[in-house]
């Protein structure tokens, strides 16, 4: 296991970006499996790969680029990850938000989170966009948490509360821009919950995870949520409903990851223009506008 990074090692790598690009963002997203088109929608790119990146773990998923890209969105100065890491892909979660803190370090204030997930609530269909009110952190009712070992008070505090962690005003204005592109579908809204992973669910946990009050289930997104709000950035986020989970002994469905990148690339640019929109809107630190 390769040792746990320190806080200078964080500063390394903030240090090594902002040396090769000018770009100064305030807003980072993370683009989830068959989203990396959203990075697509900057203006001035200029992109990193993850390998050229020190310290910088490397994305081994299909449907994620594995690189860096900064550039202008709808006027704000973005970093977006095409490509993020995965418990099961083998790194340990301190590995897998690494990045988070690194954008805390040059200068990110807010995060906007987006993945690719399996809907449990038999309302959604696949191609809805859910935004995300909540999350249940399965892993971390079994040990796995980033922020487990000790504590650096430089980005935050022991014991971070979690019950504010996705933004409310920028929910607020997620469903009015909804409203505002008039698509027949409404916007969803619900908890999502993570698995580790690789495989998909058992029609007996997706009955669990659904009795547990989960509308969307994924691999992803909650231990970099958390390492966002335990270093004071801002979270919204979204899951994109790529296929619906099987409930049914009788159901002769079964998920794959092929299906949810084909269901992504159809409703993705639905998503793409959502969030360019959003961007838009983010508040400057300080301000609530």
């Amino acid at each position: 296991f390769s040792p746990r990074p320190t806080y200078e090692d964080y500063q390394k790598t903030a240090e090594w970006l902002l040396c090769h690009t000018e770009y100064r963002p305030k807003v980072a997203v993370i683009c989830g499996s068959g989203l990396g088109g959203l990075a697509d929608k900057l203006t001035q790119p200029q992109f990193f790969d993850y390998s050229e990146i020190p310290n910088f773990p490397l994305s081994t998923v299909p449907g994620h680029a594995g690189r860096l890209v900064f550039g202008i969105l709808s006027g704000k100065v973005c970093v977006m990850m095409q490509g993020r890491f995965h418990a099961y892909e083998g790194y340990p979660l301190w590995k897998v938000t690494f990045p988070i803190r690194v954008f805390q370090l040059i200068g990110v204030d807010t995060l906007v989170v987006t993945n690719a997930a399996g809907g449990l609530n038999p309302k959604f269909e696949v191609g809805d966009i859910m935004l995300i009110r909540d999350h249940i952190n399965l892993p971390g009712f079994c040990g796995q948490n980033p922020l487990i070992g000790p504590n650096d008070e430089r980005f935050g505090v022991r014991f971070p509360a979690m019950s504010d962690a996705y933004d409310r005003t920028m929910q607020e204005k997620a469903l009015i821009t909804w409203k505002q592109m008039g698509e027949k579908r409404a916007l969803q809204e619900g908890t999502y919950v993570m698995l580790t992973g690789p495989n998909f669910e058992t029609v007996a946990e997706c009955r669990l995870l659904q009795k547990l009050g989960a509308d969307a289930v994924g691999m992803s997104t909650v231990p970099e949520v958390i390492v966002a709000r335990h270093c004071g950035l801002r979270v919204f986020g979204f899951s994109l409903i790529t296929n619906k989970v099987v409930m049914d002994y009788e159901s002769l469905e079964t998920a794959n990851h092929e299906e949810v990148l084909e269901a992504g690339k159809q409703a993705a640019q639905k998503l793409e223009k959502f969030v360019t929109t959003l961007v838009g809107s983010i508040p400057l630190h300080g301000s609530t506008r």
